[in-house]
């Protein structure tokens, strides 16, 4: 299982440091979403960050499990956010399908990696 873990967590840090730097760096894109979505600039920013955070974690995850889970859940509590945003702008599951493919595969990750979690540090 730690195999499928380690491609899990590749694919997932490639995806949020695509979406975080765009966001931290305002490609505009992310720009008209935030504004259709009725959200301030600096929100999108914020996201950008706490994306590219996760995603570092989930690197670092692949030498020291406890990291994946703790990027796991941060990212997963994040992707939560993001489908609450979709789900209240009314868009369609074509909009949505990202974010929701992002959450389970953040849960996988995440309950693959739970017992590691305890290892983090400061849990000790």
């Amino acid at each position: 299982m730690q195999v499928v873990s380690i491609i899990i967590q590749i694919v997932l840090a490639l995806l949020f440091l695509m979406a975080g730097a765009g966001k931290a760096a305002g490609s505009n894109m992310h720009v008209e979403n935030f504004k259709q979505w009725r959200l301030p600039q600096w929100f999108r920013v914020v996201t950008g960050l706490v994306e590219l955070v996760g995603a570092a974690a989930l690197v670092i995850g692949i030498w020291e499990p406890s990291w994946a889970a703790a990027g796991a859940l941060w990212l997963g509590i994040t992707s939560i956010g993001g489908i609450w945003v979709h789900i209240r702008a009314r868009d369609t599951f074509k909009q949505s399908f990202m974010i929701v493919l992002l959450f389970i595969l953040c849960a996988v990750v995440f309950f693959i990696q739970l017992g590691e979690l305890a290892n983090f540090p400061g849990f000790q």
